[in-house]
């Protein structure tokens, strides 16, 4: 599978420090860049038939429909796709426009997720997201109308301007709106942030954990209990919806991220990141130099990941795959983290898979943190 980062946004939102820029002034220069990329990188995935071909960001959105039709198509040079594959494009709802939605209703692109976190206008505001309230509803309704029916949308929760009143007008809106899919996270500050900033001078407050924890449980009962299965710690699905593009990942997969700051995997024991900056990402790739980094991952690294991973799933960490990729020495530390915690009823054991039980899933990283090798 292939994911391609566009580093590209409107504005800068006041909780994110993923990396984009807001000056589209080298747009053109970017995509030949990443067509570069995915030329010199072409013999990297092993399986030449994609399973999934992912548009994220920044604002994938922000391109016009012939500039994502034309990476499309740059794709299709290298690699064959799957009858069933899965192409997602993230957008923002004040750029799907009925024009926008209308052209890219013919292109491959057959699965959306929209950024749409809140429908509520003081959420948005302290967010300083780009859409309206009323466009977070209506570019649902328009994707719909135009015949996407595989649609994701991002709820947050645990705003400090939210409550968990709004948090269910929330949740009925969607349900309301027949959304198949919701990735749902908690507001969390990060370094470097504008809302880190108001937070420090005291123009905001800080969420609170056990708000959020209580409006996290509330949203998985509400989800399920509407036809939803909770698969990921933060990915709900009607059966038939989950994303394969992410589920790929939480299964140890390989993949190829194409564009700057993209992180790749040969699904194994290589990871590789590209650059986090625009000018040295398309200066590199315009004498066709790679603009990557890589690293051998460790023993320690490995089973660190299959664990964080696998026990925020409900697929849970396959216990015989990790005896037979691991040493004794690593397995017997294993089984000794997880004696007391299984007592404890934190850890399960089902058909051969540790699984962290529902009710314990919101703390699920620092569960999963406590079996690590260091």
């Amino acid at each position: 599978m292939i994911y391609i980062h566009i580093p590209f946004c409107k504005q800068k939102c006041s909780y994110c420090n993923f990396h984009f820029s807001t000056s589209l002034n080298f747009k053109d220069e970017m995509l030949q860049a990443m067509k570069t990329e995915m030329m010199l990188r072409k013999d990297e995935l092993q399986n030449k038939t994609l399973q999934s071909l992912y548009f994220g960001g920044g604002t994938p959105s922000i391109l016009s429909v012939d500039e994502i039709h034309s990476l499309i198509d740059e794709a299709l040079k290298y690699f064959s796709f799957d009858k069933d594959i899965e192409i997602t494009l993230e957008a923002n709802p004040d750029d799907l426009d009925q024009r926008f939605v209308k052209q890219l209703a013919g292109t491959p692109v057959n699965r959306l997720s929209i950024g749409t976190q809140s429908f509520f206008e003081e959420d948005l505001k302290l967010m300083n997201r780009a859409h309206s309230a009323s466009e977070a509803e209506s570019s649902i309704k328009r994707a719909q109308d135009f015949g996407f029916e595989n649609l994701s949308i991002d709820l947050i929760y645990g705003s400090p301007t939210s409550n968990l009143e709004i948090w269910k007008e929330n949740l009925n809106k969607t349900i309301e709106l027949e959304v198949p899919h919701i990735s749902s996270y908690a507001l969390t500050v990060e370094p470097k942030t504008a809302l880190e900033n108001w937070i420090s001078k005291g123009k905001v407050t800080s969420p609170k954990e056990e708000e959020q924890n209580r409006e996290f449980y509330y949203l998985s009962d509400f989800l399920k209990d509407n036809g939803f299965e909770h698969y990921e710690v933060s990915n709900f699905a009607k059966p038939g919806f989950y994303s394969r593009h992410n589920s790929a990942y939480w299964k140890y997969k390989e993949y190829l991220g194409i564009g700057p700051s993209a992180h790749s995997y040969n699904g194994f024991d290589v990871r590789s990141w590209n650059i986090a900056n625009n000018p040295q990402y398309i200066k590199k790739l315009a004498v066709k130099n790679l603009a990557k980094e890589e690293e051998l991952l460790s023993q320690e690294d490995q089973f660190n990941e299959m664990i964080m991973i696998g026990l925020r799933t409900t697929w849970g960490v396959d216990l015989t795959s990790l005896k037979n990729k691991f040493s004794d020495k690593v397995m017997d530390h294993f089984q000794t983290e997880i004696k007391s915690k299984i007592e404890e009823g934190i850890l399960i054991i089902e058909k051969d898979h540790l699984k962290i039980p529902e009710k314990h899933w919101f703390m699920a990283d620092g569960i999963a943190s406590d079996l690590f090798l260091v």
